[in-house]
């Protein structure tokens, strides 16, 4: 029986996920995660790749919406929702306009990186639809996630990924943190099996199958020291490359709210 292992958000986009056991499906995607951004003073959003930095943010939503940024050496900062805050250009594909969050909350991630930046929220996913380039139909919400709402991977598609780098290299442990799911499911028997599902039911929500999720160098990132390698990109362009792009997991969409756990089953057509 496939199963949700873990269910993961990452309210400020480029930083460290939060695992929850359940959270609500709203269509834009699970609810708190990816509405904020870092973006520099030209309104381009910063990513870990140049940035990585990010990746030792923690983002802890509160109830209210609200975020508490925690980062090693830095105080932690609560961040209320900037409802009504000043509107600023952003650079963010298919959205031009976000909501600034304001001076303490820009100061404490240019401390974090040295440099000046503001932290600037989401008002309206609606504004920003899937592309049809992505699967999108034209008029789904989209936080400010790249492509789709969510995304999934599976623990039988990791580990032949692993087997596959002990094969050709040697052994080394890929956490799945690399690839940044939203959701992780576990019990189905043939890696990448999730290539080809096109209908997903998940606990009470339905969803629908948008696009495989092509891989950038952020994958190659240790998520806890940092470090630059080769893995898993090398081995994925060798068992896993097309279009002249590499890939693992799937973006899907949910066609209603409700709400995900862990442990609820997952079918699949």
């Amino acid at each position: 029986m496939i199963r949700v292992e873990s269910i993961h958000v990452y309210p400020v986009k480029a930083t460290g996920p939060v695992d929850l056991a359940s959270a609500r499906v709203e269509l834009a995607g699970l609810r708190d995660d990816r509405r904020w951004a870092v973006v520099d003073p030209q309104g381009v959003r910063l990513n870990a790749t140049t940035h990585g930095r990010l990746l030792t943010v923690t983002a802890t939503p509160e109830e209210s919406g609200a975020l508490t940024l925690a980062a090693p050496g830095l105080e932690p900062l609560t961040v209320a929702v900037p409802h009504g805050g000043p509107v600023i250009p952003v650079n963010v594909t298919r959205l031009a306009t976000m909501v600034d969050a304001g001076d303490a909350a820009a100061a404490w991630c240019s401390r974090l990186l040295g440099e000046p930046v503001r932290l600037a929220w989401q008002d309206d996913p609606a504004r920003r639809p899937v592309s049809e380039n992505h699967g999108g139909l034209g008029a789904e919400p989209l936080s400010l996630a790249d492509t789709g709402p969510l995304l999934l991977t599976t623990t039988s598609s990791l580990a032949q990924l692993e087997a596959w780098i002990a094969e050709d290299h040697e052994p080394q442990t890929m956490v799945m943190r690399r690839f940044r799911p939203n959701v992780v499911v576990d019990g189905s028997d043939v890696p990448f099996a999730e290539d080809d599902w096109r209908g997903i039911h998940i606990g009470d929500v339905p969803y629908r199958f948008a696009e495989h999720c092509d891989r950038c160098v952020v994958t190659t990132i240790d998520p806890v020291t940092l470090a630059h390698g080769k893995e898993p990109i090398r081995t994925l362009a060798r068992y896993r490359k097309w279009s002249g792009k590499t890939w693992f997991g799937i973006r899907i969409i949910p066609l209603a709210t409700g709400k995900m756990s862990v442990g609820d089953e997952v079918t699949v057509a």
